[in-house]
């Protein structure tokens, strides 16, 4: 799995102009889903986005999580995130998972989000979505559950 993690002061997803979900401050999370991927890659992102130390604490140090200032996170399927373009000009997406495991996979962070005690938004999948995003920083953070990067 992969995730683009960015600090927000606010987000939100339109489909068809209109507003299917928003948020405040918190975390706005682009997360693709590969062939490869299984239960234990969901386990590691809910543990790496609900725990990552990226909001500033008293004295402006990067030291807390989303859950230690209560903030929320709108989570958007991206499979182009696994866009493979070493060859030609146009990406290979064969990396990506098949929308029913991905799904799958995709629901399983957000259940697992949730399960953190955090208030989770999400984009709608397979859509065409416009995604707005306050960055706030910014701050944007890369994650790999198999930690490629």
């Amino acid at each position: 799995m992969r995730a683009v993690v960015q600090r927000v002061s606010q987000g939100k997803v339109l489909v068809d102009e209109k507003v299917f979900a928003s948020i405040g401050q918190g975390l706005v999370v682009l997360l693709g889903v590969a062939n490869e991927d299984s239960a234990s890659d969901a386990s590691y992102m809910v543990n790496k986005i609900s725990n990552l130390r990226i909001f500033p604490d008293e004295d402006g140090k990067l030291n807390l999580s989303v859950k230690d200032i209560s903030g929320e996170v709108l989570v958007v399927s991206q499979f182009t995130l696994f866009g493979d373009c070493r060859k030609g000009r146009r990406p290979s997406f064969i990396e990506a998972a098949l929308p029913d495991k991905a799904t799958a996979l995709y629901k399983t962070v957000i259940k697992g989000l949730m399960g953190e005690g955090i208030n989770v938004s999400e984009g709608k999948f397979q859509a065409m979505m416009k995604v707005e995003i306050i960055n706030d920083g910014p701050v944007t953070i890369l994650l790999d559950s198999k930690k490629k990067f």
